[in-house]
């Protein structure tokens, strides 16, 4: 699922990702959804100034196969990505 914010207060990527939640992860960030380590959310942030443009989808599960980066992942239609967007926009508006 792909949106866009806007970051008019200028913060930067990471500061503004840990007050969402997001941990660093790689060249992205997650946040986990219980106690294991998944499922989870999985956010890549594009920074174009003043807007943002968030690459979010669900992570079910670890990946299944050796060598390999495919896993089973939520990336549309699902009602918890809609719900992550929608705290990502409420906690961005009351910041």
């Amino acid at each position: 699922m792909k949106f866009k914010v806007t970051n008019d207060k200028g913060f930067n990527i990471p500061t503004l990702m840990r007050h969402l939640g997001y941990h660093p992860f790689r060249d992205s960030y997650s946040r986990r959804l219980g106690a294991g380590h998944y499922p989870k959310f999985h956010i890549y942030v594009d920074d174009h100034g003043l807007e943002l443009m968030i690459n979010l989808h669900l992570d079910q599960k670890k990946v299944s196969y050796q060598n390999q980066v495919a896993h089973s992942g939520d990336y549309e239609d699902n009602e918890r990505l809609d719900e992550e967007k929608e705290r990502i926009i409420t906690l961005l508006e009351a910041i």
